[in-house]
């Protein structure tokens, strides 16, 4: 399966702590006390900004690639599978996948959603 991360940036704070932005999602950010809380939290933030996003039939963005400075996160694998599901569909009909797939149209519509 392809694995889909996104660039993170951490920005130091002061006294202490980082901020955490996403190149690729200006309406995407967090926080955290330590790197590793901050990756943490960078993680289920993109999660849950993606699975909004195609839960309300929003664009997708791709994730930029070398991005200077950057650590790259991915969302869940149930978000990573919906996001994959959502781009092979494009110029198919959920019938057609669903054929393909060897499984029902519901099915597919499951997978398709980010909770599934």
């Amino acid at each position: 399966m392809m694995d889909i991360r996104y660039p993170i940036l951490l920005e130091p704070q002061e006294p202490k702590g980082f901020f955490v932005r996403f190149p690729d999602m200006d309406d995407t950010f967090t926080e955290g006390d330590t790197e590793k809380d901050a990756i943490r939290n960078a993680e289920e933030v993109l999660t849950a900004m993606l699975g909004w996003k195609i839960d309300n039939g929003h664009s997708i963005p791709e994730p930029s690639m070398n991005v200077i400075g950057a650590r790259y996160v991915a969302p869940d694998a149930k978000t990573q599978a919906a996001i994959l599901l959502r781009r092979a569909r494009k110029a198919q009909s959920m019938a057609e996948i669903a054929r393909s797939m060897g499984t029902s149209w519901a099915a597919v519509k499951r997978l398709e959603n980010s909770r599934h």
